[in-house]
């Protein structure tokens, strides 16, 4: 493939780590740990590039790959590079093809550096793009299924090894009900590569340069930090956001069921939103925040929970009682803004008998 590739180094991974955890909003998984794997990848060697989607040939193949599951267990058993691999060649063996690229299936959290450690190992570029442009927990949450891309054939591994092909689906919620189940059986984790992408369809039907966003987002937090002004108030300003609530978590109700990591954050409201309360709801990533009962923000809209004092996002897993906080809405993706986009990523999707209304930079 023709085309520039941007080198990418060590010295972007602390950046990218932190912009990533933004944009999971509350899930997507610790970036760490896969921040700690591609460091070791780069130390022994091995190499990154960045490509942009539009040097993609029409007819390029492209595997979108994440870590799906619960984030619980993922921050109990390590991310390894070989399992994504496994996961991606099963599928070049499965369709008869080679990957010419690699590319986030979401860019939010830990799984924006799967494809990073596959493409270390594979040798092949990255592209500046992904499905999601945040963390959706279900494969119907994309813009390749807003898009009515193919949604088949997928391929899931764990550590053990066990490999599983889904061959044919109905359509992706059917595919998310097959996953799901396969996941959940797997241990709540499970590599998995994607169906295939050409050139075209990522061109026109994912967000585009993502990984860019999640770098620029990164190295102004860090920015902030050095200058000693506000990097929450930094992160907002960038991306045309809005602050919503400052807080200490007061309650924290979570379980792990079907897969998935659901339960309720309760923010008691500090300095001008004393006396407020603040509850976000979520599903693996923050998905509704309703200020005294009342809705104040939704999905497709990215609800960010943040450390008051250093700008690093606080996933579900981890969020505690006693932590100062600050929540920040960013806009949605404009991909997921249109009806049908609305219909898969928005509130009554996620059980919610409300509508989206978008906030300040979402415009429908």
């Amino acid at each position: 493939m023709t085309g520039k590739l941007i080198p990418f180094t060590e010295g972007d991974l602390d950046a990218f780590r932190i912009g990533t955890w933004i944009l999971g909003t509350g899930g997507g998984g610790d970036p760490y740990f896969g921040y700690l794997c591609v460091r070791k990848l780069l130390r022994e060697g091995k190499q990154l590039s960045i490509m942009d989607p539009a040097d993609l040939p029409d007819d390029a193949m492209v595997a979108a790959v994440n870590q799906m599951g619960s984030p619980l267990p993922a921050e109990e058993r390590l991310t390894d590079p070989s399992t994504i691999v496994r996961a991606v060649r099963a599928m070049e063996d499965y369709v008869g093809i080679r990957f010419d690229a690699i590319m986030p299936w979401e860019i939010g959290g830990g799984n924006a550096f799967q494809p990073l450690m596959a493409a270390a190992v594979m040798g092949l570029p990255v592209v500046d793009a992904d499905a999601m442009g945040r963390a959706f927990p279900e494969a119907q949450m994309t813009s390749f299924a807003v898009m009515d891309f193919k949604c088949y054939p997928l391929v899931m591994a764990d550590i053990r090894p066990n490999t599983i092909i889904i061959s044919q689906a109905a359509d992706w919620k059917w595919l998310e009900r097959l996953r799901r189940r396969v996941c959940t059986e797997m241990g709540a984790i499970a590599a998995t590569c994607n169906p295939p992408r050409t050139g075209l369809e990522v061109k026109t039907g994912s967000h585009l340069q993502t990984i860019t966003k999640a770098l620029n987002i990164g190295r102004t937090v860090q920015a902030a930090r050095r200058e000693h002004a506000d990097p929450v108030q930094a992160v907002v300003d960038l991306e045309g956001g809005a602050l919503i609530f400052v807080g200490k978590v007061e309650d924290i109700e979570r379980r792990t069921t079907d897969g998935y990591l659901r339960g309720t954050v309760t923010i008691a409201g500090l300095d001008f939103y004393g006396g407020r309360v603040l509850e976000i709801d979520f599903q693996n990533e923050f998905s509704v925040a309703s200020q005294d009962g009342r809705p104040l923000v939704t999905v497709p809209d990215l609800i960010c929970t943040l450390d008051t004092e250093t700008g690093e996002a606080i996933g579900t897993e981890v969020i505690r009682y006693g932590q100062r906080v600050t929540v920040i809405v960013l806009p949605a993706p404009p991909l997921l803004l249109c009806d049908r986009g609305i219909e898969l990523t928005g509130p009554r999707a996620f059980g919610y008998d409300i509508d989206y209304q978008p906030h300040l930079g979402s415009q429908r």
